[in-house]
């Protein structure tokens, strides 16, 4: 040390030791004002801050007006002794006291409050009394330093709703604990919306009386599976209680404990180590602050003066002795605000009582005014007398020390110490180089067995390697070994699967198609949805049908078809009837002969049909109409066909190029009217329970069909329900999660989805109730859905190229298809038809021909044909001799007799005339 410095030192010794030399002497000139301190036998320390306090303001030149000073009357009283009581009183105030502090009885202090209202002296309090919560306190003479229970018990509520506590249980020592954290009760069933069924937001269990085995209570808590625990209760039992706890595993990552004792934060823990835990407690003193550290200095300093080797620390002062402190602190500040005036105390006698003139005015300023203490601001409600004004931190329990995570106080609320980036950086360190354990199952596209790399592969285990590379983690992944989702037993409350591992705590998390339901939530928590989907219906793809044999006629309809043969036949007996009726359809045979005998009408009823098929085919006739209302007719019909042949035409194309794949249902109503068609889904899960739980008529009506099914339409797994939708061949349909139907027809073209969703909902990563990671790993769901990631991974494992590429060209195929016999066979069977029936036509007219030949020649009817047939099948011959009777001439050989005749008859003439 320098020498200048070491100068200044010894001068400030010297000047601090003839300070403190001359302060007995001054404090020996000021008028004494006797302060009754009263405390059971095991209230020393109290007793002790009680007479720092007062020392310390004796000392402090800033407060007290000159001439008084403060002596404290210490004395001790056994609880429930209210003799002694009255008897230390009386003879205290026939000496003259200016204030009573205390006691911390309950039945004590009735019999003080009651004194001092007799002798309106202001008894100041600095202790809990569970009774001022219902009793009005004295609202003339008694103050009450110890922050307002209520008050403390809404901080305490906050503290809980930040830390996202839905449920969790209160463990308590005493009854009048209750009282204390009577907010807390209120405030947890506010929201009754917000309750699960079976996860009441509170149970309350007190711990065993006269004794020290907490055991088999925190085995039934742990039992239940309540991660959450408010403990209240005193400080000495409060390291014991955790490490029975540790000894039942209640002290792992999932156990969170607050700790309502004020004088939580003085627990020595020692070698005890929380683990896992998270320990948070609630304080009113912070050791750090440096009004807190100079305080406790001087508490130590004036010990020694008093021969009295103090060794309490800022670390380990009770909040009881600094209230104390604060009572005696306000007081004086009360006392300070006089200003001038000795509010010196009168000799008062218990026999002949009477008031202390300036007690009331004091109680009042001491309610008026505030000060800063070792507990912080001290305001107090100036009706009441209680205080309504302080702050609270929360602490945990982090490295063998207690970290601020914020303040709660009466004024501003909750603030946090930390920031969001803050408290997420502290919890990726908290994590790093953590190994979770997460369980799933065998279901592709989510988890399938690599056999020649024995590798699990798919997209939980891609999700998963996501979101441990972007908190830094490891993890180890575990298949259920029943490879169940779970189901709740209603018996015995209990679940299994995956559920059910999560609910004992054997996995941090599990991911596969785990849907988010009521009844899961219940049980354990989940994430926001990493995948949206519902139920729908999952059908094996209609056969291609062979094309119908007559397809050539589907571009009308039958009942077209119908009306059209009817136009036809309509039409062609019209134009018959017209005809007849119409003089300018009647014509000579002979065109030369100008005075025809007989007139003829080509329009009869055969040529008229002949002319309308020919019309409707496109072909023309020969034979046509002449007359003005059969040509109307006619060309009214030509109109007709040449729509229906336009229409017909441009609608064959497209009937002869599709292949019919329609299935035989559309929805989810046509399935359940649907005749040969059974449904089913798998036999327990979320589908199952839609169907169950449903108030929808329909799905109940299916739901009752499924279960009266025989044999059974239930399934084990997805994948028998898929095989059993390809092995009946379009007899069973079976409903699925949309996303597993998406990757079952990616992956076998001959399945399909039919109909839209019946529910919405989502998969989600499941972790144990209350689980503390729920916040980040939800957070990174949202990051990789907002990114794109997630569509990304599912576009990887729902749609393998090579797969994808099968049904594309598949697609392609129909989309250009050739026309196959299949297509135009019925035109060709038309075409066949046709012509075997005129070839029968043909040959009735030969054979008739025939007879008729055999008659008129006089042969047999084989000579008959067998001219015929030889004639017939010579294939060079245009022209047929006409075959007649014998005693028939034919005409020419009339001809030639009627020119002889005539010839004969001008001979004869001529030669009579010569």
């Amino acid at each position: 040390m320098k020498p200048w410095a070491q100068i200044i030192l010894v001068i400030f010794l010297i000047v601090l030791n003839c300070t403190n030399a001359f302060l007995p002497y001054q404090l020996e000139q000021r008028e004494p004002i006797k302060i009754l301190g009263l405390f059971s036998p095991d209230e020393e320390e109290l007793a002790t801050a009680f007479e720092i306090a007062i020392r310390r303001v004796n000392k402090d030149t800033k407060l007290l007006p000159q001439e008084i000073s403060l002596e404290p009357m210490v004395r001790y009283v056994e609880n429930y002794d209210s003799l002694t009581t009255v008897k230390i009183v009386c003879n205290a105030t026939s000496e003259g006291i200016a204030a009573i502090f205390g006691p911390q009885s309950i039945e004590n202090r009735n019999i003080i409050e009651s004194m001092s209202q007799i002798f309106d002296i202001p008894h100041i309090e600095a202790f809990w009394d569970p009774n001022k919560y219902s009793i009005p306190m004295n609202a003339v003479h008694g103050v009450n330093v110890y922050p307002e229970s209520d008050l403390i018990s809404q901080g305490i509520s906050e503290i809980i709703k930040d830390m996202d506590w839905e449920t969790f249980t209160i463990v308590y020592e005493k009854h009048e604990n209750l009282v204390y954290l009577q907010e807390v009760l209120q405030n947890a069933y506010e929201d009754e919306s917000e309750i699960k069924p079976g996860h009441p937001p509170i149970i309350v269990r007190q711990l065993p009386p006269d004794t020290m085995d907490f055991r088999p209570l925190l085995k039934e808590i742990k039992n239940a599976s309540e991660s959450h625990i408010l403990l209240d209760c005193a400080v000495d039992k409060i390291v014991t209680i955790l490490k029975q706890a540790q000894e039942v595993n209640l002290m792992g990552n999932y156990q969170n404990y607050i700790l309502t004792n004020l004088n939580a934060h003085t627990i020595d823990f020692g070698d005890f180590n929380p683990g896992e835990a998270n320990i948070t407690a609630v304080r009113m003193i912070n050791p750090n602050s440096p009004t807190i550290r100079s305080i406790m200095n001087g508490w130590i300093y004036e010990g020694n003066e008093q021969g009295k080797a103090l060794t309490v620390k800022a670390e380990t002062v009770k909040i009881e002795s600094a209230l104390m402190y604060d009572a005696v602190y306000l007081y004086a500040t009360a006392l300070t605000a006089l200003g001038e005036s000795k509010p010196l105390p009168s000799k008062l006698s218990c026999e002949n009582p009477s008031s202390w003139q300036h007690g009331l005015g004091i109680g009042n300023l001491v309610k008026s005014i505030s000060a800063e203490g070792m507990t912080g601001k001290i305001k107090l409600d100036s009706l009441s007398g209680r205080r309504n004004s302080f702050s609270l931190e929360f602490v945990e329990w982090m490295s063998s020390k207690w970290k601020v995570l914020g303040t709660w106080s009466t004024s501003f609320g909750l603030n946090h110490s930390r920031t969001v980036e803050q408290m997420d950086k502290e919890y990726k360190e908290k994590i790093e180089n953590r190994t979770f354990v997460v369980i799933t199952k065998l279901v592709e596209p989510y988890l399938t067995l690599d056999k020649k790399t024995d590798t699990l592969l798919g997209y939980s285990r891609d999700l998963i390697d996501m979101i441990a590379q972007e908190y830094n983690f490891t993890y180890v992944l575990k298949l259920e070994p029943d490879n169940k989702l779970g189901n709740l037993n209603s018996v015995t409350g209990k679940w299994d699967g995956l559920i059910g591992s999560l609910q004992e705590q054997k996995a941090d998390l599990a991911i596969c198609d785990l849907t988010i339901t009521s009844e899961r939530r219940n049980a354990v928590d989940f994430t926001m949805p990493f995948m949206t989907l519902g139920i729908s219906i999952l059908y094996r793809k209609p056969q291609k049908e062979s094309p119908d044999l007559f397809s050539f006629l589907e571009p009308l309809s039958f009942d077209v078809w119908v009306y059209m043969a009817t136009a036809y036949l309509s039409v062609s007996l019209l134009l018959f009837f017209l005809a007849r009726c119409t003089p300018y359809e009647w014509e000579s045979q002979h065109p030369c002969d100008s005075e025809p005998e007989e007139l003829e009408n080509v329009l009869n009823l055969v040529n008229c049909l002949w002319f309308s098929l020919g019309s409707v085919l496109a072909q023309g006739c020969d034979i046509l109409p002449k007359a003005v209302s059969t040509r109307l007719v006619a060309g009214m019909w030509w109109f007709f066909t040449l729509i229906m042949i336009s229409s017909y035409t441009a609608n064959l194309a497209a009937f002869l190029t599709t292949t019919r794949m329609n299935p035989p249902i559309k929805n989810v109503d046509e399935l359940a009217k649907a005749a040969g068609i059974k449904y089913g889904c798998l036999e327990a899960g979320s589908t199952r329970n839609f169907f169950k739980n449903s108030n929808v008529s329909l799905y109940q009506r299916m739901n009752s069909a499924m279960e009266s099914a025989r044999p059974s339409v239930f399934v084990k797994t997805n994948k028998e329900g898929v095989d059993r939708v390809l092995r009946e061949k379009g007899k069973y349909a079976f409903f699925m999660e949309s996303t597993s139907i998406e990757y079952e027809v990616a992956k076998d073209c001959n399945l399909m989805q039919v109909g839209g969703l019946l529910d919405s909902k989502g998969y989600g990563i499941a972790m144990p109730f209350n689980s503390p990671h729920r916040a980040i790993v939800s957070g990174a769901v949202l990051k990789f859905q907002e990114s794109g990631r997630l569509r990304d991974l599912k576009i990887k494992h729902w749609r393998p190229a090579n797969q994808l590429q099968k049904c594309e060209v598949d697609g392609e195929e129909a989309d250009n298809p050739e026309l196959g016999i299949d297509n135009v066979g019925g035109v060709f069977v038309v075409l066949i038809a046709g012509c075997g029936v005129a070839f029968l036509f043909s040959l009735l007219e030969f054979l008739w021909n025939v007879r008729k030949v055999a008659v008129e020649e006089k042969i047999s009817p084989y000579e008959a044909f067998m001219l015929e047939l030889k004639f017939a099948i010579s294939c060079h011959g245009t022209s047929k001799p006409v075959r007649r009777k014998c005693s028939e001439p034919s005409m020419k050989e009339a001809n030639s007799f009627a020119n002889l005749e005539l010839f004969s008859s001008k001979l004869n003439i001529n030669n009579g005339n010569n």
